[in-house]
Formats: structure tokens, sequence, C-alpha cells
């Protein structure tokens, strides 16, 4: 049987467990791993690369969509290719992390398309932005004032305009662990929190206010994303300076909506490696801009940095510690900030990463077969 031209050859899924270089907290969750989930989709001498980050049994999903939805298809055909994937999943439930594999394999799939035109991913959505703003995620709750303190001026010092700090897991320290950290970046950085969820809205209004003393700009999760009502008491009596910010754990384009609607945040937060991949990011880009909201990406900036300046309403990517750690040690083409911000080399095709299969061999925790 001939198959289409550029059609999928072969499909390379794998799961890596890399040691965090210290214990990490938020609000709610602690851990001292991250899990990197790799899918490389092979066509025409080329390889698309597509990641996200969650468990390895994202992994396991993956390699069956490819297997039932991509291999022997044309590779150009990613709305056809992406829809597939979503109807496969209809009886498994499609968010989680049957969602993160589609985003890993349709990542992967628009790295693919744009190596196989000859271009960068940039010029392959069209650029908004020559680049796009980070801002230093970390200051975990499990770091003390001192690493605390370090992390964050490392970063005002390196250029970044904004930094990110956990909040939540001991309500009592919050106040003072702010304090730190506005000291320890000056009066001329932003400074973001993130409680992950940690708090009730009753609360989350009484930080927030509090919070006004240290010119906190952005309250992410104050509440669960889940709690739209909460969200949105918290948006109405935040400082009126003070942005509300939730939306990483959105799977579909339906939570996005829903989100907007009720009013709930001021800056919608999108994940490529959660949302259905850049298919899924632009979706929900969309449906924001209808809504006159900006969007700023959750983490794997390596990866953002790219569909960030296809979208005109954008506003900042995370630098994350941990995903920024993990993208310099196993990626060929890692950029980091400069000036505070990203910027694609679009000299090179695709997103310009090559993955270093060498130098993760020492993580690997699953491979298809």
């Amino acid at each position: 049987m001939k198959l289409p031209a550029n059609s999928v050859e072969k499909v390379e899924v794998s799961a890596y467990t890399i040691p965090t270089d210290a214990p990490e907290g938020d609000g709610t969750l602690q851990w001292d791993s991250t899990t990197l989930i790799v899918s490389e989709i092979h066509a025409a001498n080329h390889i698309g690369l597509g990641y996200t980050y969650g468990s390895k049994a994202t992994a396991w999903i993956a390699d069956h969509l490819a297997g039932k939805c991509l291999l022997h298809k044309p590779a150009l055909d990613i709305p056809g290719l992406h829809a597939s994937m979503v109807a496969q999943v209809r009886n498994d439930g499609s968010r989680g992390i049957a969602s993160m594999g589609i985003s890993a394999l349709d990542v992967a799939l628009w790295d693919l398309k744009a190596k196989l035109l000859g271009c960068s991913l940039a010029d392959l959505l069209g650029a908004a932005h020559a680049g796009v703003m980070a801002y230093g995620s970390g200051g975990f709750t499990t770091y003390s004032n001192t690493q605390l303190a370090a992390q964050l001026s490392g970063w005002a010092a390196d250029g970044l305009k904004s930094v990110k700090m956990k909040i939540g897991a001991e309500p009592a320290a919050d106040l003072e662990r702010v304090r730190t950290a506005r000291e320890a970046i000056g009066p001329s950085v932003n400074l973001f929190v993130d409680a992950n969820g940690a708090y009730d809205a009753r609360r989350a209004i009484a930080f927030a206010n509090s919070f006004e003393q240290f010119s906190v700009t952005w309250f992410e999760e104050p509440v669960s994303s889940d709690d739209l009502d909460g969200l949105r008491r918290v948006r109405d009596r935040a400082p009126d300076a003070m942005e509300i910010a939730a939306g990483e754990y959105g799977y579909d384009s339906l939570y996005f909506r829903r989100m907007l609607e009720a009013e709930s945040v001021d800056v919608l937060q999108l994940d490529a490696t959660r949302c259905k991949g850049f298919t899924g990011f632009l979706e929900a880009a969309a449906i924001a801009a209808s809504f006159g909201c900006p969007v700023s990406a959750h983490c794997a900036p390596s990866l953002h940095m790219h569909v960030g300046c296809a979208v005109p309403q954008f506003r900042h990517v995370e630098y994350f510690h941990d995903h920024a750690r993990i993208e310099e040690m196993l990626f060929d083409g890692f950029i980091p900030p400069t000036d505070g911000q990203l910027r694609p080399d679009r000299s090179r095709p695709g997103m310009g990463l090559i993955f270093r299969h060498r130098d993760a061999e020492r993580f690997l925790v699953w491979r298809n077969k």
C-alpha cells in the first residue's frame, strides 16, 4: 500500500522522571521529582518533537492514541488528526491525562509541520510579537526565607521584571514570606503570589487586602479554580491594582468559556501541555479574545514562547524553575530570557529544540516498543 505524502511513519513516546534540585511544594502539594513525557513523530526524514509534564501514565495514553489515530496518516492534516484523538478518548474522558497525551502529540505535529515546510514554528503560526515577556516562578513553600530571597532576587538581577512565589501551605507565615520577597527584589520588580487553591474565598479576600502593602499585583488561584463563584468574589473585593488569575487546570475550550462567562479572572492562564496542545491553546486564546481577556502561559517556557508570539493579547510566560531547569538540561536549542524576554530563534526549524536522548537515559521510566 502506497502511503500519502508526508505520512506519519513512526511515533516514539517516552517518560523520564527527574529529581528536583531541592524539595518543592505549594499551597496544596509537595513533590521531589517531575516527570517529562516526550513524543517524537517521524515523517519524510523529519522528527516532530512534543512534550508534556505529568504522570508516566500519560505516555501510555499518548502511545495508544498515536497508534490509533496518527500512524500512516498525512502529518500536515493537524485539524483532522486532532479531532480523531479527541474522539478516540470519548469513553475514557477527554480531560486529565488523556488531554495531556493529546497535548504532547499535537505539539509534535505542529513542530513536524513547520519542519516539513522548512520554517520556524513562529513563522508557521504567524507572529504578533517577536518575543514574549517571562516571569520567574518558584519561591516554593518548602523553601526557607533565605532560599526564597536568593531565588527571587537572582531572577530580578537577571533582568526579569516580575517574579512569583508560592503561598498557602502555612497561612500564618504567608505575610512574613511575602514581606521577605518584596525586600529581596526591591520596589521596581512586580511581585506575584500563587496559592494553588489553598484558601477559601473569605480568607483569600483578607490576604489579598493584606498583600496590598507589599504591592502584590497578581494573585493566582486564591481559591480552587473550580470554584468560579469564589474566584469572582475574590476578584470583586481585591485591590484594584491586583489581578486575579487562573486556568492552568483547563483541558478544553468549554472550561475556559465557563470561567470567562463567570467573570472569575482578570487574566486567563493556558497550558498547551494540558489543553490539547497548540491547537487547544489557540482555540482557547481566541475565546479569551472574544471576552477581551489577556492570556498568560503556564510553565513549559521553551514550548510556550512560540505559541505566545502568535497571540495578540498574550501577557507573559511562566519561567517555572523546575521546567526551565529540565529543558536546559535535556534540550539542545534551549533559550534563556534576555532582558526579561524569551525570543524564539526563527532561523531554526520548528520549535528549534532537539531532545538529548543520551543525557535523558538515566531518568527513563517508560518507553514504547
